[in-house]
C-alpha cells in the first residue's frame, strides 16, 4: 500500500515521493525563452518538497503557442535557457519534467490576464491550424485544416523538441494530449470531422498521435519515462469518453508510454463538467485498473489525507497538484508534518518546520 511519501521508480528515474507539481502556464516567456520569473517560480517550488515538477505547456513551434508569452522548445537557445533551472531542481532532489504541447485551434490568444480571447493579426495573432476548420468559439477565426505537409512538419517538430528536452536535462517528458489542444482535437469526434485516414473511426483519430508518441519515445532517452496527459472524457455525449481513453492508453503503452496523467474536458466550451473535490480521480483509477499502466491523479486535490487515500486505495500512482501549489509552494513539507513523516528539508528552512 503506497503512501504519499514513499518513493516511486519509472525506468531508471526515482521520485523521492508521490507528490508532483502539475504543469501550469505562467505566460511570462520572451520569444519562447524562460525568464527570471521562471527561475524564481520553479526554484521556489523545488524548495517545497515535491518529488516531481512538470513545467508548463511548452510549444513545439511558434504557431503552437496558446499566447505570445508561452514557453517554446523549437530552438537550441530555448533548451539552453532551461538548463540552469533544471539543474537547480535536481540539486533539491526534484525530478524535473516538462510538457510539450501544440495549441492547434486554441492558439493565438491573449493571456488570461488580458481576457484570453483570440487575437487578430492586427493584434499580433497568427493563423491557427486544426484537424478540421472548426473554431473553438463561434467568434474565433476559423483554423486552417491540417494537410499532409503540415503533418510531416508537426511530426518533425515534436521529435526535434523531444531531443532538446533531453539536451536540457529534463528527466521526464509529458506529451500534452488533453484540454482541447491540438492532439485532443484529433481525438475528439467533436473537433475532428476529417474524411481521410486521420478522421472518422477511433483508429483514424488516434493514428497520428500513436505515430508521434512512438517516434518521440525513440529519440527520448530509453532510461527516462515518457508521460502523456489526456482528457479522459469530453463530458459531452458523442464526444471522447473513458472507454475510448482506455483503448487509447493500451495503444500508447505498446509504443513505450510509461504513465498517463488523467485530466478531462477542454474540447468544447459547452461541456457539462461535474466538478467536485477529486472529480477526476475515478478516471485515473479505471485506466490504471483496466490497462495496467501507471496513472497520475489531478484535479481539486488539496488535502494531505485526501491524497494519501488516493494512493492507499490504489487509484493512482502519483498525485499532481496545480493551483494548490501556487497557493502554498511548501505544501509537501506541511503535508509531511501533518502525516507525521520525517523528510529532508532545505537547511535554510529548518527553523520554520522544527
Amino acid at each position: 500500500m503506497a503512501g504519499l511519501f514513499d518513493s516511486y521508480k519509472l525506468r531508471d528515474v526515482t521520485f523521492k515521493n508521490r507528490i508532483g507539481v502539475s504543469p501550469m502556464c505562467m505566460y511570462s516567456a520572451n520569444d519562447g525563452l524562460p525568464t527570471e520569473w521562471h527561475h524564481a517560480h520553479y526554484g521556489s517550488l523545488a524548495l517545497g518538497g515535491a518529488g516531481l515538477i512538470i513545467t508548463e505547456a511548452t510549444a513545439i513551434e511558434p504557431r503552437g503557442r496558446i499566447t505570445p508569452l508561452d514557453c517554446g522548445m523549437w530552438s537550441e537557445d530555448q533548451a539552453e535557457a532551461w538548463k540552469s533551472i533544471v539543474e537547480f531542481m535536481k540539486s533539491q532532489g526534484v525530478v524535473p519534467g516538462i510538457q510539450l504541447a501544440h495549441a492547434g485551434r486554441k492558439a493565438s490568444c491573449k493571456p488570461p490576464g488580458e481576457g484570453g480571447k483570440a487575437m487578430s493579426t492586427d493584434e499580433g495573432g497568427w493563423e491557427t491550424i486544426a484537424p478540421s476548420p472548426i473554431p473553438f468559439f463561434d467568434t474565433d477565426p476559423v483554423p486552417r485544416s491540417i494537410n499532409d505537409e503540415d503533418l510531416d512538419q508537426l511530426l518533425g517538430a515534436w521529435v526535434s523538441a523531444a531531443k532538446r528536452v533531453a539536451a536540457a536535462g529534463f528527466e521526464v517528458l509529458e506529451l500534452h494530449m488533453a484540454h482541447g489542444y491540438l492532439c485532443h482535437q484529433f481525438l475528439s469526434p467533436l473537433s475532428n470531422k476529417r474524411e481521410d485516414c486521420f478522421g472518422g473511426s477511433f483508429e483514424n483519430r488516434t493514428r497520428f498521435l500513436i505515430s508521434m508518441a512512438r517516434e518521440v519515445r525513440e529519440v527520448f532517452p530509453e532510461n527516462k519515462p515518457l508521460f502523456v496527459r489526456i482528457s479522459c472524457t469530453d463530458w459531452v455525449d458523442g464526444g471522447w469518453d473513458i472507454d475510448q481513453s482506455i483503448q487509447f492508453v493500451k495503444e500508447l503503452s505498446e509504443v513505450g508510454v510509461d504513465l498517463v496523467d488523467c485530466s478531462s474536458a477542454g474540447s468544447v466550451p459547452y461541456a457539462n463538467v461535474k466538478v467536485k473535490p477529486g472529480y477526476q480521480v475515478p478516471f485515473a483509477e479505471k485506466i490504471r485498473h483496466d490497462t495496467g499502466i501507471p496513472t497520475a491523479a489531478v484535479g481539486l486535490i488539496t488535502e494531505p489525507s485526501q491524497a494519501e487515500e488516493i494512493l492507499h486505495n490504489n487509484q493512482a500512482d502519483i498525485v499532481l497538484f496545480a493551483r494548490e501549489m501556487l497557493r502554498n509552494p511548501r505544501w509537501a513539507i506541511q503535508a509531511a508534518k501533518e502525516l507525521k513523516v520525517d523528510i529532508a528539508l532545505p537547511a535554510q528552512y529548518l527553523r520554520a518546520f522544527t
